[in-house]
């Protein structure tokens, strides 16, 4: 919104009590900001024509504005005008921050569930699709076989038992447009089957929640500490069969399902009659050693696998897998939704990408990359923040950062936002939200630009202690 006033009017510092010229202009454009003259959204004319109109040095003016905006007043970027971002309804404003979204991408991305887009392989992407386009048969650009392409079906099996030590075939593998997908197939096969309940890790992921939601099933949530799903809970809910685990990385404390629970979790499952959801999640990234094998490989016959290519090629591949046990898969293939599967020359261009090595390849640089990214962030937590509790840094591509328990993360985020950061709020990983903050908040290093790392955690250092 383009807002063209007379500024010598609303802005008039000589009613201002005495003091330097520069702290009156801030006090005034603060005063017009807070009583509604200046309403969110408006943007404020560049320093110097401010100054021209006002008869003050353009330091003045830029001293100001600086003030304002590590105030939460304004919000200032480069090549874009100087506009207020404050509203008198904090709530409010914290909650018009998490539903707009913005117009660029934001310069410092710690968001925990970005992928890295910058490195997405275009070159090789563009030639698996021209290969596919160029080679498939025309009877075979139609809407695809149920459950996938044959092709891609094989080459994935080959690649989760190669890679996670899963037990998969052609025949269990099938494909959907992402992990939500094929949790959503998987929770309306449940349902069909008399199902009603299913647990699902608190904290854990809004995404999956809604895919269980959509097939009607109601949300058990289960507990989770150092050591993963807490499984002495699941006996509290008798009428549960179905539960949906990240066994490799639990999705906020970034910590693996511990062995002993892994055990437990597939004789309850056994004893019950029920189904295990294994969400292998950020299990490709793992720094201090190998991701441990799939709970699937213990038991197929009460494990589902599910997993996407979302993290290591960026959503743009919209391809996610479920290996079903064999009594599951055509109840898992079912036409639930009109639209389930990845077109299919999305699929035969991932297949060809996998089976020329360039996956392997680009999964191997991805790794290595984020490994320094990582070392690079906990080098500049440790001289920015010194004393600040880190965990969590052995798998995945986040990290958490233990802050003062007095600290206001509603109002942290929203500061965060307005100096073109963008993180994550813990608490809309719980369900209900907790009544107060969460003291760890998760940092992803995914889509963070290198060069702007040790940037990005001294900005950080300052709104904390601001």
């Amino acid at each position: 919104m383009q807002t063209n006033l007379a500024w010598g009017t609303l802005f008039d510092v000589s009613a201002q009590p005495s003091g330097p010229l520069h702290e009156r202009l801030t006090r005034t454009i603060r005063a017009a900001i807070r009583d509604g003259r200046l309403p969110r959204g408006a943007a404020l004319p560049p320093s110097r024509t401010l100054a021209s109109d006002l008869g003050v040095s353009r330091w003045a003016v830029t001293q100001a504005y600086g003030q304002l905006v590590t105030e939460g007043y304004l919000a200032s970027r480069t090549g874009s005008a100087t506009r207020v971002v404050w509203s008198p309804e904090p709530d409010e404003d914290r909650m018009a921050l998490r539903s707009s979204p913005r117009e660029t991408p934001p310069r410092y991305d710690l968001s925990m569930c970005s992928p890295d887009y910058r490195a997405f392989p275009r070159r090789k992407w563009v030639e698996a699709i021209r290969l596919a386009a160029e080679n498939t048969p025309f009877d075979q650009l139609d809407y695809g076989d149920t459950g996938g392409e044959p092709r891609l079906r094989t080459i994935l099996a080959e690649h989760l038992s190669r890679s996670r030590g899963a037990v998969a075939d052609t025949a269990t593998v099938s494909i959907f447009s992402g992990a939500r997908q094929g949790l959503s197939q998987v929770a309306h096969a449940l349902y069909a089957a008399g199902h009603r309940q299913i647990g699902m890790e608190d904290p854990g992921s809004p995404g999956l929640w809604d895919a269980a939601r959509s097939a009607g099933l109601e949300l058990v949530p289960l507990p989770v500490d150092d050591d993963g799903l807490v499984t002495d809970a699941l006996d509290e809910h008798p009428a549960m069969r179905a539960v949906c685990v990240g066994a490799a990385h639990q999705l906020m404390l970034s910590c693996p399902l511990a062995p002993e629970r892994r055990a437990a979790l597939l004789d309850w499952a056994r004893r019950v009659d029920g189904l295990v959801i294994e969400d292998d999640y950020d299990s490709e990234f793992s720094y201090d050693g190998p991701a441990l094998p799939v709970m699937q490989s213990s038991d197929r016959r009460r494990v589902a696998l599910l997993g996407s290519m979302s993290r290591a090629l960026t959503p743009t591949a919209q391809v996610g897998w479920v290996v079903a046990p064999p009594f599951w898969v055509e109840a898992v293939r079912a036409p639930y939704m009109p639209t389930s599967a990845p077109p299919a020359l999305t699929q035969l261009a991932l297949a060809n990408f996998m089976e020329s090595g360039a996956y392997d390849r680009h999964l191997r640089a991805s790794r290595l990359r984020f490994r320094r990214r990582r070392d690079a962030l906990l080098a500049a937590l440790d001289h920015r923040l010194p004393g600040y509790p880190v965990r969590g840094t052995a798998v995945g591509l986040h990290l958490l950062l233990r802050l003062p328990d007095a600290t206001d993360m509603p109002r942290l985020i929203a500061a965060a936002h307005r100096r073109d950061m963008e993180l994550c709020d813990p608490a809309e990983l719980y369900f209900p939200r907790p009544p107060r903050p969460q003291p760890w908040l998760p940092l992803g290093y995914a889509n963070l630009n290198d060069s702007l790392v040790d940037e990005s955690i001294a900005l950080l250092a300052d709104l904390l202690k601001a």
